[in-house]
């Protein structure tokens, strides 16, 4: 049996950043789970600059240069003291770094992984949102899977959103 919400965080002040390529379902899950976890979700989308959403709709994919302060605006959110679920990319290793950096304590990352194709699917779907399809396969030229010893979950997204839910509570709980 899954531990309720409250029964999880009475551990540990959570810091959970569920992390991957745009349409991968980082909002998602990240909701699903906060909700699951009585946390508060943050959507890392809400935290880019705005010159950053102005370039992604253009088409154009963001250099290292546009990602340090949304990295460490995403790091700082975490800092806060609150347990939390953030949705954000930190495709990199070093991007991870900056946000372990930023957020003053440890950060858990919830990686969903899947194939080009089927996210390519997802994202011909989706819509209200600024991030281009034709940018699926930069975040992916940028993608650098987690090792392991970032002790990061790494979540299968071909299945429910239930049971990645289900696999990550029982992951933190253990």
């Amino acid at each position: 049996m899954l531990m309720a919400g409250s029964q999880l965080r009475s551990k540990t002040p959570y810091r959970l950043v569920v992390m991957g390529v745009s349409g991968c379902g980082k909002t998602t899950v990240g909701k699903a789970l906060a909700d699951r976890m009585e946390l508060v979700f943050r959507d890392g989308d809400e935290l880019h600059p705005a010159a950053n959403i102005a370039k992604m709709t253009s088409g154009d994919a963001l250099t290292d240069e546009d990602r340090w302060p949304w990295l460490r605006r995403v790091g700082a959110v975490l800092r806060e003291g609150k347990a939390q679920v953030v949705g954000c990319s930190a495709l990199r290793r070093a991007y991870r770094d900056i946000i372990r950096a930023e957020a003053g304590g440890p950060v858990t990352f919830i990686y969903l992984a899947g194939s080009p194709e089927v996210i390519a699917a997802r994202m011909s779907v989706r819509r209200d949102h600024f991030m281009p399809p034709s940018l699926l396969a930069s975040q992916f030229a940028t993608l650098e899977s987690p090792e392991a010893d970032e002790a990061a979950i790494r979540v299968d997204i071909n299945q429910p959103i239930e049971a990645m839910v289900d696999g990550i509570v029982a992951r933190l709980a253990s």
